[in-house]
């Protein structure tokens, strides 16, 4: 199983490849002490700089934020989706079946 790094472990790590707390910085648009703020007391990334930082540092936004960033889950094989998924009926055959709506007749026109 791969193994998950936390936002934490995300931000320092884009700290590192930026160069820094002061790159990092940089980065955001703000100052060091911020950066510093985010490592010692928040330990994430404020939402706002997440795409930012990933285009600058590589590091995926999947780790930045997962919270807001979840890695999308593999989408079920095709041939289970044929379970879910019931007949897909026309306006003009549902007409015969109940439904009370008018149908559109090509003829009537």
């Amino acid at each position: 199983m791969e193994h998950q790094i936390t936002p934490f472990e995300a931000l320092k790590r884009a700290c590192e490849v930026a160069g820094g707390q002061s790159a990092l910085g940089r980065i955001c648009g703000v100052g060091q002490p911020a950066v510093w703020k985010w490592l010692q007391s928040a330990k994430r990334l404020p939402a706002e700089h997440v795409l930012k930082v990933e285009a600058e540092t590589g590091v995926s936004r999947h780790f930045l934020r997962p919270d807001i960033y979840p890695r999308e889950l593999a989408a079920p094989p095709l041939s289970d989706h044929t379970s879910l998924c019931g007949p897909i009926l026309s306006a003009r055959r549902m007409a015969g079946h109940g439904n009370r709506s008018v149908t559109l007749d090509e003829s009537a026109a």
